[in-house]
């Protein structure tokens, strides 16, 4: 994974709330065991119609707007604990994902696979939202060291939780197997240690 320190992006807003795992990434794409092509297929149901043409009016289709910043409304990654959901945001390009709040199984799996769930208050997220009304080119910076959010017009500013491990695995790029291989040597210390005790 890419390690995760300070990112700062304009926003792709999606203000629609209650987004479970099936809208994110349909249970139909779900065959493949590896992560990559997922992107393709992130909300498909909402980009595109049954004759797989794309749906103008969708966020996504929209070719002036860019960002690695995915801003959702409250309660996004409900539903199925498919890891999926992540991988799909995670290769469509997205590296955080704002909202006030994330279901805990997609809140991990993001974690687990290079994806910043950064949880807000809901009147942070609406300053987001209207700021984005505003002007369409709304950045943010998300700074994983600090643990906060900052709205770069405004410059108003948040903290945000979460996981000293997980942190620790963001900024190093690092995935649990990643992480345990880093401890490689610590590890064959303490087994060698522990063999000459007996």
């Amino acid at each position: 994974m890419d390690k995760f320190q300070t990112l700062t992006s304009t926003i792709v807003p999606l203000p629609n709330q209650n987004v479970d795992t099936d809208q994110i990434i349909p249970a139909r794409f779900l065959k493949a065991t590896t992560r990559e092509g997922f992107g393709d297929n992130l909300f498909r149901d909402w980009r595109y119609d049954e004759q797989n043409n794309p749906i103008n009016s969708f966020i996504l289709n929209d070719p002036d707007i860019k960002g690695e910043i995915l801003v959702a409304g409250k309660n996004f990654g409900s539903g199925s604990s498919r890891e999926h959901a992540a991988w799909a945001l995670y290769d469509f390009g997205f590296k955080a994902v704002v909202s006030s709040f994330f279901a805990d199984i997609f809140k991990n799996n993001a974690l687990n696979n290079g994806l910043l769930p950064v949880q807000v208050s809901d009147n942070f997220l609406q300053k987001i939202f209207n700021q984005y009304e505003v002007e369409a080119n709304t950045e943010l910076r998300v700074d994983l060291a600090n643990q906060s959010i900052t709205l770069l017009t405004t410059g108003e500013t948040e903290s945000f939780d979460i996981n000293p491990y997980k942190k620790y695995c963001l900024e190093n790029g690092y995935d649990d197997i990643d992480y345990l291989l880093s401890q490689r040597e610590a590890i064959e210390n303490f087994e060698a240690q522990a063999l000459y005790s007996v």
